[in-house]
C-alpha cells in the first residue's frame, strides 16, 4: 500500500473546499464640517548680531503670547525655531536672519481672526492657515463613511453571487481613510508697518473637507 504524506493530503483537502476567489473595491465620501483652525504667526529679523536680533524676536514673541493667553479658548504652542546666516560675496557671512514661529489651536474662528489681525499689528506675520475637521468630528465622519463603504462592498458581492449563482464568503478586507483640505497660504504682513487694517479680523470660511474610506478585499465563491 503506497503512503501519502500528511502535507501533501492536507493540501488536496484544502484545494477540494476552496473555491472561486473574487477581489473588490468599494468607497464612501462623507462632508465633515471643518470645525478647527490652526494658524501659524511668526517672528522674523535681520542684522548684523545674532545676540541682538534673538532679543527682538524673543521680545516680539513674549509680548505676542501675552496677547494669545489673554483670549480664552485658543491654545497656543512653540514652532519652529531657526538662526541662520546670510552670505555675502566670496561666501563671507554678512549678516543673520532669526525666525520663530506660534501655532494657535482654536474652534472659534471669530477668537482667531481677530487675533491675526492683532498679531499683524505687533509685527507678527501669518505664515498659513488650515481649517479642518477636528479629531472627534472626523471619527464620527469616518465612522459613518466606513458603514455606508462596507455596505457597498457588500451589494456588489451580492450582486457577483448572485450572477454567477454561487454563495459567498468574505475573505479578507482592508479599510483606509483619507481626505483632507490643504492649508491655505496666506501673505505675509510688511514688517515695520504697523497700518489699521492689520488689526482688522482676519476672513475665514471654514467650509468643509471630505471624509473618504477605501475598502478593498477578496470574496471566495463556492464551487
Amino acid at each position: 500500500m503506497r503512503l501519502i504524506p500528511l502535507f501533501a493530503l492536507l493540501g488536496a483537502i484544502a484545494g477540494a473546499h476552496a473555491g472561486t476567489t473574487v477581489d473588490l473595491a468599494a468607497e464612501a465620501s462623507r462632508p465633515a464640517a471643518n470645525d478647527l483652525i490652526r494658524a501659524t504667526v511668526y517672528a522674523e529679523a535681520a542684522g548684523k548680531q545674532p545676540g541682538e536680533l534673538a532679543r527682538r524676536v524673543n521680545q516680539d514673541i513674549a509680548e505676542a503670547l501675552k496677547t494669545i493667553r489673554a483670549r480664552s479658548g485658543v491654545s497656543v504652542k512653540s514652532g519652529a525655531q531657526h538662526t541662520f546666516p546670510v552670505y555675502g560675496q566670496g561666501r563671507q557671512i554678512d549678516s543673520w536672519r532669526m525666525h520663530s514661529e506660534l501655532i494657535l489651536e482654536s474652534r472659534d474662528a471669530a477668537a482667531v481672526s481677530e487675533l491675526l489681525g492683532q498679531l499683524q499689528q505687533m509685527r507678527l506675520a501669518v505664515g498659513n492657515v488650515a481649517q479642518m475637521p477636528s479629531p472627534e468630528t472626523r471619527r464620527k465622519v469616518e465612522d459613518e463613511a466606513t458603514r455606508e463603504a462596507i455596505g457597498a462592498f457588500r451589494q456588489r458581492a451580492a450582486l457577483v453571487a448572485e450572477v454567477l449563482g454561487k454563495p459567498y464568503t468574505i475573505k479578507h478586507l482592508n479599510i483606509q481613510q483619507g481626505g483632507h483640505v490643504p492649508p491655505m497660504p496666506m501673505m505675509r504682513a510688511a514688517k515695520g508697518v504697523a497700518m489699521a487694517a492689520d488689526a482688522m479680523p482676519l476672513p475665514l470660511e471654514a467650509g468643509e473637507s471630505l471624509v473618504t474610506t477605501n475598502i478593498s478585499g477578496q470574496i471566495e465563491l463556492a464551487d
